[in-house]
């Protein structure tokens, strides 16, 4: 996450459902809808909602 000039590490997801709960307890509205959003979500290592081992 950005915020006040500088990237903060919220956490590992592995899956959306966690990702949206880091989303929410940082006080994103809504982030269901937003995990889609190219400007919200940077997804790294693979396409959008594919989980793997890492």
């Amino acid at each position: 996450m950005h915020s006040h000039g500088h990237d903060e590490i919220l956490g590992t997801a592995y899956n959306d459902h966690d990702l949206v709960v880091f989303l929410a307890a940082s006080g994103v509205q809504d982030p269901d809808s937003i995990l889609d959003n190219d400007l919200w979500i940077e997804w790294r290592g693979s396409p959008p909602h594919q989980w793997s081992a890492a």
